[in-house]
């Protein structure tokens, strides 16, 4: 069990947080429908089927595929997070950083022949605004504009330095408006996307789709014929990728040992981190009350070997660190990790030091996908004297029941917005991060508030750092390591990865040959 690639654990876990295809051996063609782009075959393996067809309500998790086939957003993303023009031709941040104007492309229309402008885009806009899951990128907007047929301004209720960045993320795809009166998005997507789905499509097996001739930037989407695939079973992903059922597939660490052989590319990037989230971390509860000291915090983080479970739960493939900032992007501080050696001695020592030299009793939840760690949970906390008891609970309930107790198992998903890391990991609830308690630890609340204010460019990044190696002397997590996606396709595709998002959209996958 201590084997189980932690790629495989993080794309369960994530199914939580946040199921015959075309063959992708046929040559390639120049139809004129990418505008002389040489246009190709393209057959995706997904781990998980769309969680639906509405953008409004779907996962920005491994619906990337499925939703950028249909409709155009409004702004896309790039590999390091940054927001990039789609629909919006450009845009510009008013100096009260209240006011954000938008110029709108006037070549795109629906699939249902309506034309997209200004008074379409606002009604989409709203329609997210309400979503029970894209409402998340529009919390701080007080309303939407058509200042005229090709332009828009959102207007902010206060500054919002993540909204652009949710947008491109997933959050921004524009809908017929039509469509969104009739209710029936979820059934029937219409969005003005480079293509529309397939009616040979199979729920749950396999959608086809059909690639929209005179699309405004079907030189983007070079593939013809299109399929995307849900199957949550590594080992018959990796056997169609073999055969040539598929020519791209989220992959695990099998699919990469066995890519030089078959001359596929490999693309990763860091997608979450692992570790114990606390919950409590004020020590609030009368089981989390040890938690409120700093001390059992330290004593927890330094108690496991993050490095030596890279090599043996993640073989090898990760990185260790004790920060929930990916890895080497803005907000990230290298100089903390490693300050302290990994060691139970130390660990016991800090307990002793806050007064649980016997440790203490703690109830924490436990599901299958979080099963590669339950044993050396259990080796350190007995060695630490703390006597665990396991809440044995479904898989699909795990989310709902995790923030019930004090510290958790936990793989949460990461951002490459800095700004967005600190609403989602440590200023704003969340389902995982139920209380942040910040009201505990006035100094990070009041460098939350710094990082808040500050001007945009290196003088906020330089408060977000300040921020991370606050939370990280403060222990508000024992960070074990960050998790990768891996991607696996043929020689004629190339995959940029995007912390965010499990699968990326048709815009990070390019052909190469």
């Amino acid at each position: 069990m201590m084997k189980r690639s932690l790629t495989a654990v993080a794309v369960l876990a994530a199914a939580t947080l946040a199921l015959t295809a075309c063959s992708g051996a046929s040559g390639a063609t120049d139809d004129g429908d990418g505008a002389g782009a040489t246009v190709k075959p393209l057959s995706i393996g997904n781990f998980l089927d769309v969680t639906s067809w509405d953008p409004s309500l779907a996962d920005v998790g491994f619906d990337g595929p499925y939703l950028s086939a249909l409709y155009d957003p409004l702004l896309a993303i790039d590999g390091t997070g940054e927001p990039q023009p789609a629909l919006a031709t450009d845009w510009e941040v008013s100096e009260d950083f209240k006011t954000i104007t938008m110029n709108l492309r006037t070549d795109a229309k629906f699939s249902d022949g309506e034309a997209f402008d200004a008074d379409a885009a606002v009604k989409s806009l709203e329609y997210l605004k309400a979503g029970a899951r894209s409402q998340e990128a529009y919390q701080k907007v007080e309303s939407f504009e058509a200042v005229d047929e090709d332009t828009i301004a959102i207007h902010l209720t206060q500054r919002d330095d993540t909204i652009l960045y949710f947008m491109g993320l997933g959050r921004s795809y524009m809908m017929a408006p039509d469509a969104i009166d009739a209710g029936s998005l979820a059934e029937t997507p219409v969005g003005s996307g480079p293509y529309t789905l397939g009616a040979d499509s199979v729920p749950g097996a396999e959608y086809r789709f059909e690639k929209v001739a005179d699309h405004w930037a079907a030189a983007d989407f070079p593939f013809d014929p299109l399929s995307v695939s849900p199957l949550s079973d590594a080992t018959a992903m990796l056997n169609g990728m073999e055969s040539g059922q598929f020519n791209l597939i989220y992959g695990d660490k099998t699919a990469m040992d066995m890519a030089a052989d078959n001359n596929w590319n490999v693309a990763t990037g860091l997608s979450m981190w692992v570790g114990l989230q606390f919950s409590d971390r004020a020590g609030e509860t009368e089981m989390g009350k040890p938690l409120g000291d700093l001390k059992v915090r330290e004593a927890l983080n330094v108690a496991f070997n993050g490095p030596e479970m890279v090599e043996t739960i993640a073989q090898g493939v990760g990185e260790a660190t004790n920060q929930v900032f990916p890895v080497d992007t803005p907000g990230y501080v290298s100089a903390l990790v490693g300050t302290e050696k990994p060691s139970i001695e130390t660990a016991k020592k800090l307990l002793a030091e806050a007064g649980y030299a016997d440790g203490f009793d703690v109830t924490m939840p436990m599901a299958p996908p979080f099963q590669p760690y339950q044993a050396i949970v259990e080796q350190t906390f007995t060695e630490l004297g703390i006597t665990l008891t396991w809440k044995e609970t479904d898989f699909m309930q795990y989310m709902s029941v995790a923030p019930e107790y004090p510290m958790f198992v936990g793989v949460i998903a990461m951002d490459s917005n800095p700004i967005a890391t600190v609403e989602r990991q440590i200023s704003k609830p969340q389902w995982y991060n139920p209380n942040p308690g910040l009201d505990a630890f006035p100094e990070v609340k009041a460098q939350v508030e710094k990082v808040f204010t500050a001007e945009p460019g290196d003088t906020q990044i330089a408060e977000v750092e300040k921020l991370n190696t606050l939370v990280t002397e403060n222990a508000f997590f024992s960070v074990w390591a960050q998790s990768t996606n891996t991607y696996i396709s043929v020689a004629d595709f190339e995959v940029t990865p995007v912390t965010g998002m499990m699968f990326p959209t048709l815009r990070q996958i390019a052909v190469t040959g």
